[in-house]
């Protein structure tokens, strides 16, 4: 094997576990997205609709900034 082929293999190796991390994190912060919503959202909204959908929206766009974060840093 060439140098070339091993740098390029630790190239690939590097990504794919970069890849790998990007997506554990994300289907973690799903899921305790989904955990948030069901415990603390869908309770509210019940009783306090318009504050509620505030909170949500403020959440989302955490997650959204979070998501932004991980693209580009990948």
């Amino acid at each position: 094997m060439t140098e070339f082929d091993r740098k390029v293999e630790d190239a690939s190796a590097r990504f794919n576990r970069s890849v790998a991390n990007i997506a554990e994190t994300l289907e973690k912060e799903t899921a305790d997205l989904v955990v948030y919503l069901n415990d603390e959202v869908v309770p509210a909204v019940r009783t306090h609709s318009s504050k509620a959908l505030r909170k949500a929206a403020e959440k989302l766009a955490e997650f959204a900034d979070y998501l932004e974060t991980q693209r580009k840093n990948s």
